[in-house]
């Protein structure tokens, strides 16, 4: 199985190339955030006519999420588990959710495509609310792992964490000013390895940057970022075969500000290994 992530920026505005890349790379799993569409205004046809059943969840033009499979899709759910709201001046539990989770099992992968809130400023309620809503998903994280230690599952999309200084290239993105580089931020994201996580790109390849800002000439400096990752589980991060950082899907006409994260996954290997040997 080849599984992909990518941040879109307007799925209605990149439909075209998000398929050719789709197709051109034999992603049999696509997760995408930010469609900033309604699910009634998702543009079925195009992924449809090249092979993909599509689920998609958006509830105004901002955020968004949807998966895209050649696989069946079971198991939909909207939202994790204890996924916290949000409304600016709004106090308390009850706050209304955004579209920023949707999960699936496909192929026997348990794959959340998952847009983390930006945080918007140190000292923003956005900020808390988004140290909370991390909080939320390593609750949820260690709960279905410890009841299912087995389980292949995979945390998809973008993070809004730069977790190391060698992952922020961007000179506008500083410690103690900006977001994304902040010490709760970040041990928000250690949290979830530390739940059963871990990143299985990084040890495929090690340096590279995921996202470059559109303003100051960002991408042809080179001032990126590593935002974007595929998250796994011990049984998912045993089943990758492969890893790419798709760049040149930043250069071209309109392109999203974030590239895709493409994993190769070998899932029936490790339940070969424990098979008995038949002989002949």
């Amino acid at each position: 199985m080849r599984l992909a992530t990518w941040n879109v920026n307007s799925i209605r505005a990149r439909v075209v190339r998000t398929v050719e890349f789709a197709v051109r790379e034999s992603v049999d799993v696509l997760l995408m955030q930010e469609i900033k569409c309604k699910p009634e205004q998702f543009p079925y046809a195009q992924f449809e006519e090249a092979g993909y059943h599509v689920e998609a969840h958006g509830l105004n033009q901002w955020n968004g999420v949807a998966i895209a499979s050649r696989e069946p899709i079971e198991d939909l759910e909207v939202g994790f588990p204890g996924m916290p709201g949000f409304l600016k001046g709004h106090e308390g539990p009850d706050a209304p959710q955004e579209a920023r989770a949707i999960g699936a099992t496909v192929g026997g992968v348990r794959a959340w495509s998952l847009y983390v809130p930006n945080g918007r400023a140190l000292g923003d309620p956005h900020y808390a609310y988004k140290l909370h809503w991390l909080d939320a998903l390593r609750q949820y994280t260690r709960d279905t792992l410890t009841r299912d230690p087995g389980l292949p599952l995979s945390l998809t999309g973008d993070f809004n964490i730069a977790p190391t200084d060698a992952d922020n290239g961007d000179p506008a993105v500083v410690e103690g000013v900006s977001t994304h580089v902040s010490p709760p931020e970040r041990a928000a994201f250690q949290a979830l390895l530390d739940a059963g996580l871990s990143d299985t790109v990084r040890p495929l390849i090690p340096t590279g940057f995921t996202y470059w800002d559109y303003k100051q000439l960002r991408f042809p400096r080179n001032e990126g970022m590593r935002i974007d990752f595929i998250l796994g589980s011990q049984a998912f991060a045993d089943a990758v075969t492969g890893a790419a950082i798709h760049r040149n899907e930043r250069k071209g006409e309109a392109p999203s500000d974030h590239v895709p994260i493409v994993v190769d996954l070998d899932l029936g290997s490790a339940d070969e290994d424990d098979l008995p040997m038949i002989f002949g």
